[in-house]
């Protein structure tokens, strides 16, 4: 079970939103790439970054500071947002991500997903994010009429890592994870699923080592660890004390 701390940037720093509206954004670091070894120091083993711009462009906004935190961290990198091309994906892996994330794409144009999943085995994931059940795009500025299961269930065999799930109406405000609705996923697809959107405190932390989410790859977290509200030696204490009841 993982725990992936997250940055969000917007005009080159790392900031946090809620519910995705880059109006009320909250810088908590003008240099990302410390931020990325300062997460690496306190022990945590992923990284999970999103280009905000990047993801209401349609194009990468922020790869010069992509490119920083890569060359600041030694851990696997996961990134998502305005990666929309099998050129682009390439290009990124070729710069050294571990995994990036397909989000409108993958609605917009499935089959370029399940493509990039036989061309690079085991990095693709897929980013589902939620709005009152239906599957937003274009940065969560548009609605689809899809609905999450369905979205996961195209991918299906296709080779996709993982399929990091996000609630909007929860993210970045504190309220605790949407774990019904993210359990529900995981019972229905093979594919592993990441946890994402309003991750408050320990409780929730402790909510990802019971029974019915072992299932779970993990979960990310933002907001909670920025403002302190989530101590990062005792999330990973819980975690790594989890793993180790399960391997006895």
């Amino acid at each position: 079970m993982i725990l992936f701390p997250a940055i969000d940037l917007k005009d080159g720093k790392c900031v946090r939103l809620k519910h995705g509206d880059m109006a009320t954004a909250t810088i908590y670091n003008d240099d990302p790439a410390a931020q990325a070894k300062a997460f690496e120091d306190q022990g945590f083993e992923w990284l999970h970054v999103v280009d905000l711009n990047g993801a209401f462009k349609g194009q990468s906004v922020n790869s010069a500071a992509v490119g920083a935190i890569l060359k600041a961290t030694k851990n696997p990198v996961q990134l998502g947002g305005g990666i929309r091309t099998l050129a682009q994906i390439e290009d990124w892996l070729d710069r050294g991500l571990a995994r990036v994330i397909l989000g409108t794409v993958a609605v917009r144009d499935p089959d370029l997903v399940k493509q990039a999943c036989k061309e690079f085995p085991g990095k693709i994931a897929v980013g589902v994010d939620a709005k009152g059940g239906k599957v937003a795009v274009e940065g969560w500025a548009e609605a689809s009429s899809l609905g999450v299961i369905e979205l996961a269930q195209k991918f299906e065999g296709a080779g996709v890592a993982a399929i990091i799930y996000t609630d909007i109406d929860r993210d970045g405000v504190l309220t605790g994870i949407n774990w019904d609705a993210t359990i529900d996923l995981a019972d229905a697809v093979s594919i592993p699923v990441i946890a994402s959107g309003g991750l408050a405190s320990i409780a929730d932390v402790v909510r990802m080592t019971m029974p019915d989410a072992k299932k779970l790859e993990g979960a990310i977290s933002g907001r909670a660890l920025y403002d302190g509200r989530i101590d990062p030696a005792e999330a990973l204490a819980v975690l790594q004390g989890a793993a180790m009841e399960t391997r006895s």
